[in-house]
């Protein structure tokens, strides 16, 4: 299930290193919760509308749009009961419209468009963690494991490969800081081959690293 959010203007710039700022207004939504324990099966997409650079962060004169997928409704419906209650979010960012839209069916292949960019980092023998791109050999596998990771925490049992779109003439790297931690991220289109299910829950689950932190969401 996906929520979009209409958000109105921002009063105060916005940090261009806001994600974190993202997820805890998330987290004060749902309340009391233990998905901070558990491998994040629900995603959220960065900020989207017209942009402006202003005094170090970002303006949205004309509000922003956001939206959050949780494989279980159950938080779905507990969000929205939270920002009804309290619909701020920070720098006069507010909620002032809610749609629900149900998880479509994507059939058995699927390309889908990156909404936050990807993570995926390898640990290595001396303690360290490689950040892989798609250029990268380890990559293709790394971005299997971890979504069936997803899958084993949400007791799904389904055929499933993930791949990049190597017809994508495109794919980039982007420097993330999240809570003054350095991220290596891709943005390149994912196709993923496989059950209907699979596809479904990889549309409100995301793939790579760290969904729960505002990264790799899918459109």
């Amino acid at each position: 299930m996906r929520l979009h959010l209409t958000l109105t203007p921002n009063t105060t710039p916005v940090p261009f290193n806001y994600q974190h700022q993202l997820t805890g207004a998330l987290h004060k939504w749902l309340g009391q919760n233990d998905l901070h324990d558990k491998i994040s099966l629900y995603s959220f997409s960065w900020l989207r509308g017209k942009a402006e650079r202003i005094d170090g962060g970002l303006n949205f004169p004309n509000g922003a749009k956001w939206f959050i997928s949780f494989w279980e409704e159950g938080h779905a419906q507990q969000l929205v009961k939270g920002i009804l209650d309290n619909p701020i979010l920070f720098k006069g960012l507010q909620v002032k419209e809610v749609q629900i839209q149900e998880t479509p069916d994507f059939g058995s292949s699927y390309r889908f468009k990156i909404a936050s960019p990807f993570l995926l980092r390898l640990n290595q023998d001396d303690g360290s963690r490689k950040h892989l791109t798609t250029k990268d050999t380890e990559a293709v596998s790394l971005l299997n494991d971890r979504f069936a990771s997803k899958m084993k925490q949400a007791n799904l049992n389904c055929k499933v490969k993930i791949r990049f779109d190597e017809q994508y003439s495109h794919p980039k790297t982007k420097l993330v800081t999240i809570k003054g931690t350095k991220l290596k991220t891709n943005i390149c289109p994912i196709i993923i081959e496989g059950d209907k299910e699979a596809l479904k829950f990889a549309w409100n689950v995301g793939v790579g690293e760290l969904t729960g932190s505002g990264l790799g969401a899918l459109i």
